[in-house]
């Protein structure tokens, strides 16, 4: 599955079965990432594509040296049962 960024919408999404699904984000500063809301079709539901595009957003702000929050609640859940993959604070 190939997730495509739209930085101007501040969004990520991918094609699915389904449709389109997306993950929207904000700049809650000009440092941290904030992770508002994912959208995945129920067609393409347990095919791991919020994953990948959760995956997708970090590795984005990984790129940019921003910190990553969450105000959509399945990001919260995923962020915190995947700890190692959010990427580093400040030292």
């Amino acid at each position: 599955m190939t997730v495509q960024h739209d930085a101007a919408a501040h969004r990520f999404v991918a094609d699915t079965p389904g449709g389109e699904a997306e993950l929207l984000y904000s700049f809650f500063s000009e440092t941290v990432l904030n992770i508002e809301h994912t959208e995945v079709p129920a067609g393409a539901r347990g095919l791991h594509v919020g994953d990948a595009l959760i995956r997708a957003a970090l590795a984005f702000a990984r790129e940019h040296g921003y910190l990553v929050m969450a105000t959509c609640p399945f990001a919260q859940r995923w962020l915190a049962a995947h700890p190692g993959e959010r990427p580093p604070g400040p030292s």
